[in-house]
């Protein structure tokens, strides 16, 4: 079974740093897309920044030139480095991928989220 597993938020005062992961486990044959979305309060879940395979990389206009998106391919593994946290930073941070898995005759791609990571910037 595959699962997402993301580490790293927390309580970090404005203009602090952060660094989020997410790794994927399970029988896994390939993964696409890998990016980070969050969802504030009463607000709908928005993406944050996601990155190729190849490494090509999108971010929202909000977090652009703050945040960066990487990924370790041969760890199956997506990081999100937060700089110059601001307070209207502060949501659950998703991970999300788009895994192929397998089994002993098949392969399956999926969309998979991971738990989610609170992450708090006070002012």
């Amino acid at each position: 079974q595959v699962q997402l597993v993301e580490s790293g938020g927390g309580l970090v005062q404005a203009g602090g740093s952060l660094r989020l992961s997410c790794a994927a486990s399970g029988s896994i044959s390939s993964i696409n897309h890998m990016g980070w979305y969050r969802q504030a309060p009463g607000n709908q879940r928005e993406l944050v920044a996601d990155i190729t395979t190849g490494g090509r990389t999108n971010y929202a206009d909000s977090v652009k030139g703050r945040f960066t998106v990487s990924r370790d391919n041969a760890k199956n593994t997506v990081y999100l480095q937060m700089n110059s946290l601001k307070p209207e930073d502060t949501a659950v941070y998703y991970c999300n991928a788009d895994i192929t898995s397998y089994g002993s005759a098949w392969y399956l791609t999926h969309n998979y989220w991971g738990q989610g990571t609170q992450v708090t910037v006070s002012s």
